[in-house]
């Protein structure tokens, strides 16, 4: 059941004990970076947030997918992800491939996101790019503390084929 819920978006740089499950055994977080939560900033990101560094970086996009995302899909996931990554500089310039199936193969060779090992979504880090298959152009979305978010938010995976799971390492 897709349920519009805020969209706490990606925290790519933080969280290394999350990423560390699948990725490395060092953290993620840029200490340079991180900071704890305003009391508003914590409504949007949940209250398991509380006392959490989080990069600014990631804080921004958070606020950018809230203001964006839509109760109900538009069909244009790959868009929104991508016009995330770039509004809250995670990546300098916005991708080009045109189907959400090519956005894990095109952020590992032009723009350092690394493939994780783990297929589930539950599983992802908050912030990680899930790419999903299927017979058509494919779903994109970032994983959330609360779901998942696109062009719309959800608590649960899209009912696809998951093809990997990427985070970009700082």
């Amino acid at each position: 059941m897709m349920k519009n819920r805020l969209p706490i978006l990606f925290t790519l740089l933080l969280l290394g004990a999350a990423a560390t499950s699948s990725a490395a055994g060092d953290s993620l977080l840029d200490p340079s970076h991180a900071r704890v939560l305003t009391p508003a900033e914590q409504t949007m990101f949940g209250v398991k947030s509380k006392g959490v560094q989080y990069d600014a970086r990631m804080i921004r996009a958070a606020e950018i997918a809230r203001q964006r995302a839509h109760p109900h899909m538009t069909w244009h996931c790959w868009a929104y992800v991508k016009d995330a990554l770039v509004a809250a500089n995670v990546i300098q310039s916005r991708p080009t491939s045109a189907w959400a199936r090519e956005a894990g193969d095109e952020l590992t060779r032009n723009y350092g996101f690394k493939k994780i090992s783990t297929r589930n979504p539950f599983d992802a880090p908050i912030g990680a790019v899930i790419v999903y298959g299927g017979h058509d152009a494919g779903h994109v979305e970032l994983r959330t503390e609360t779901g998942f978010a696109s062009d719309f938010t959800s608590s649960e995976p899209y009912p696809r084929p998951v093809i990997g799971i990427y985070i970009k390492p700082a």
